[in-house]
């Protein structure tokens, strides 16, 4: 699925691996997802877009990591660990047994993920599978690991100390941490590779089997002609392996901690704005560097993905800065971007960018020109295409070619939650654009994204499924997101039929 081209009118599904089923207490690499790829290619789908795969960080969020090129560990599925011998069914059963199953065996509804129990469980888990790999790997595996270790250094081994650093100091975060190791000083460095030389192998093992995982999977998915679709956050959160291994990227003081954040300011939806409380780039220092931190970024994001999807793309054309001190964005400016300097660094150093541009939210004509320049799509979301009147232009009739259009993305409600708590107005209009009645909004919002012109249609999973809002990724500004999850028995065979023949009759 290399060499991705965009003016291929394509169709697709968001899900998170972490909705998937599964017998270990949320999604994963396992069996459940070439199974999740199967029902795709049976619905006549050849695009599938998740969201970041990195760890997860406050609030168990995918988009405020401890690193932006580590893959998630909560994701290494247990079954190939099990096969390999590094894990019993013994140990398996005992570590999740207070877990929901979310699977077909399991009668109790588990449509949500219990953080709080999973961590523990799985982190225990993966250290008893490297236990298990120490006394009984092969040479073969052993030469296997050392070898991706080597190649994936330049980060790994920022990101493996960083972990071990972390365990040892929990709950402080880095800038807490003794100031030898805070400020980096070799010596301490140094040190800290004897002290905690087994936790760091540990890091590196579960990122070799998380990359391993996510490899075959990938292959299983391209060899049924789907493409993987994976997000990029823009910032990166204070407390990662990035901030802390090279602080002079970003926006600090002398001590590592952030003089300005980022947020968006006041608007319509917040009269206090919202402070997201990433640390912002020192642009001026990446141009100097050649923008060499993002061609790393971009270059691994797209080892991993056919297609990546850039979170908030006005970003590089300004953004909001606001005085660390401040709890609100009221008190902020607005700083220029990297803009074109960016795109064209990556370009030069990586090619063609088959990058999908969000550029939702309060959008300029310098944010439109850059995007036309660089030529990547923008964003359109059905939900929000009927508060106004038909010069909306998320209604379908204003699109372009280069577009990729969602019923829903994971910030918003599903199709049919959106449907019960939208205005009257949107209701009735949606009904007369949409040819539609109350119960099968979702399947006509499905429609209307299938055959419109934009190339690259998605809809959310819930929404083939017609669930409520009960059932949605993320509530903006809430706790307690990101953990649903769904089961087979859901799904009526039906389903995939019908999904098909939208997709086969509007070209996709």
């Amino acid at each position: 699925m290399s060499n991705f081209v965009f003016d291929q009118r394509r169709a697709g599904v968001v899900l998170h691996p972490t909705s998937l089923p599964g017998p270990h207490g949320s999604g994963d690499f396992g069996p459940d997802a070439c199974r999740f790829i199967d029902w795709l290619h049976s619905a006549g789908q050849t695009l599938w877009q998740t969201l970041p795969l990195g760890p997860i960080g406050p609030g168990d969020s995918p988009y405020m990591g401890s690193s932006a090129f580590a893959g998630n560990p909560l994701l290494v599925a247990f079954e190939p660990l099990l096969s390999e011998g590094w894990v019993t069914p013994a140990q398996l059963n005992a570590g999740f047994a207070d877990l929901d199953r979310c699977d077909d065996t399991d009668p109790i509804p588990c449509t949500h993920i219990h953080y709080p129990q999973l961590v523990p469980a799985r982190l225990t888990m993966l250290r008893a599978a490297f236990d298990g790999f120490l006394s009984q790997a092969s040479a073969v595996d052993r030469d296997f690991l050392a070898a991706w270790s080597q190649a994936e250094r330049s980060w790994l081994d920022d990101y493996a100390l960083f972990m071990a650093l972390d365990q040892a100091h929990s709950p402080a975060v880095w800038t807490q941490w003794p100031s030898p190791l805070a400020l980096r000083d070799p010596r301490a460095l140094a040190q800290a590779r004897v002290q905690y030389a087994d936790e760091i192998n540990f890091w590196q093992f579960v990122q070799w089997q998380f990359e391993l995982q996510w490899s075959q999977i990938k292959v299983y998915a391209n060899d049924k002609g789907i493409g993987l679709v994976g997000d990029l956050p823009i910032f990166v959160a204070h407390h990662s392996a990035d901030c802390w291994a090279r602080p002079d990227l970003y926006e600090l003081d002398s001590t590592g901690h952030p003089r300005v954040v980022a947020g968006v300011p006041p608007d319509f939806f917040s009269a206090t704005g919202q402070r997201w409380g990433n640390p912002l780039y020192n642009w001026s220092a990446m141009r100097a560097d050649g923008y060499r931190w993002w061609i790393d970024r971009v270059k691994r994001q797209l080892k991993l993905a056919d297609v990546v999807r850039i979170d908030h793309f006005r970003g590089f054309v300004d953004y909001w800065e606001i005085p660390a001190d401040r709890s609100t964005a009221e008190v902020g400016q607005w700083r220029a971007g990297p803009g074109d300097a960016l795109f064209d660094a990556l370009k030069r150093a990586l090619g063609p960018l088959p990058i999908i541009a969000e550029d939702l939210g309060i959008i300029t004509p310098e944010v439109t020109a850059l995007r036309v320049r660089t030529g990547f799509p923008g964003m359109r979301v059905l939900e929000f295409a009927f508060g106004g009147d038909d010069s909306n232009t998320f209604l379908p009739h204003h699109y372009e070619p280069n577009s990729v259009v969602y019923t829903g993305t994971h910030d918003n409600d599903t199709v049919t939650g959106w449907w019960q708590h939208c205005s009257e107005h949107e209701r009735a209009f949606a009904m007369r654009y949409l040819n539609c009645n109350r119960t099968d909004v979702h399947w006509a919002m499905i429609r209307a994204g299938a055959f419109s012109v934009a190339n690259m249609s998605f809809c959310q999973f819930q929404d083939i499924l017609g669930l409520d809002s009960s059932h949605r990724m993320n509530t903006p500004g809430t706790l307690g997101c990101w953990s649903w999850r769904f089961k087979w028995s859901w799904i009526k065979p039906s389903l995939a039929a019908q999904l098909a023949q939208i997709t086969s009759a509007s070209g996709r």
